[in-house]
């Protein structure tokens, strides 16, 4: 059997996740975490991005997070998430449209707020189409 660690995974709205894991999977600021259990103690700031927790058996959880921070003690892992949904209620046709959205505003910016907001949305709209292309390949669909 292996190792395991607790992990909770909250936003401001509700407790989204609350269980063991064998591994958890994030994107982080500089690069994406791999978490194990007896990881050395972390607290880093999360990017907008899927969350991969792998359970026991083998069983495999995706999350879309549209950041946060990830703290790792040696009682277990806790996310605290701007938003976090699961990547299964993500809706892939809003996904596009929001990313179209966002390219349409950055190409029309008019000053460095507008820019900035237009690259945040199109930041935000390309992290949840990952999502979503990491849920098709666990479910071995076509993208």
């Amino acid at each position: 059997m292996a190792m395991t660690t607790h992990c909770d995974i909250v936003s401001a709205e509700e407790s989204i996740y609350s269980g063991v894991a064998e591994m958890v999977v994030a994107v982080g600021v500089v690069g994406d975490l791999g978490i194990l259990p007896g990881h050395t103690p972390l607290l880093t700031q999360l990017k907008p991005g899927p969350i991969r927790i792998m359970k026991q058996g083998g069983e495999e959880e995706i999350y879309y997070c549209s950041g946060g921070i990830l703290e790792v003690q040696p009682t277990g892992i806790t996310i605290l998430a701007d938003t976090v949904v699961r990547a299964t209620n993500l809706d892939q046709a809003a996904a596009e449209e929001a990313r179209k959205a966002a390219e349409h505003a950055l190409a029309n910016q008019k000053d460095e707020v507008d820019y900035a907001n237009a690259a945040a949305q199109l930041a935000e709209a390309a992290a949840r189409l990952r999502t979503l292309d990491a849920i098709r390949k666990k479910m071995g669909r076509p993208g």
